[in-house]
């Protein structure tokens, strides 16, 4: 017998937000990040202020326009060490991401999961992995 989905079983609270709040929330995480990468990042420190930007200029997802894209260049000169804005145990938080999206596509508990993600640098493979 197949299982009943239902809101309670199937996602947390945070993904039948109204568009508004979900709109307000992203905003937030945004700014969020843009303050850690400027904080913790020297690269995007030195970015930010060759563009004349701070991420407190973040008011509405707009002004994301005015900040400095990642170029191969600077992934070439900095990565991946150079340019880590979290510690590597944000990959639990990653892989519970990863396990919530499994379980919004109906992955239940016993089911058998391919990753094809590589465990590289890239950390997709372990968010899968530890995801599943």
């Amino acid at each position: 017998m197949f299982d009943l989905v239902t809101p309670m079983n199937l996602w947390d609270a945070g993904e039948s937000l109204h568009v508004d709040e979900l709109r307000s929330l992203q905003l937030s995480r945004l700014r969020t990040t843009l303050h850690r990468a400027y904080a913790k990042v020297p690269h995007y420190r030195r970015a930010f202020d060759d563009a004349g930007v701070h991420p407190d200029d973040l008011v509405e997802i707009a002004d994301l326009a005015r900040f400095p894209l990642t170029s191969k260049a600077d992934l070439r000169d900095n990565y991946p060490f150079d340019m880590f804005a979290v510690p590597r145990r944000d990959v639990d938080m990653w892989a519970d991401v990863v396990a919530r999206s499994i379980r919004a596509a109906g992955g239940r508990a016993g089911d058998l999961v391919h990753v094809a993600y590589g465990y590289g640098l890239f950390t997709g493979g372990l968010g899968a992995h530890y995801g599943a």
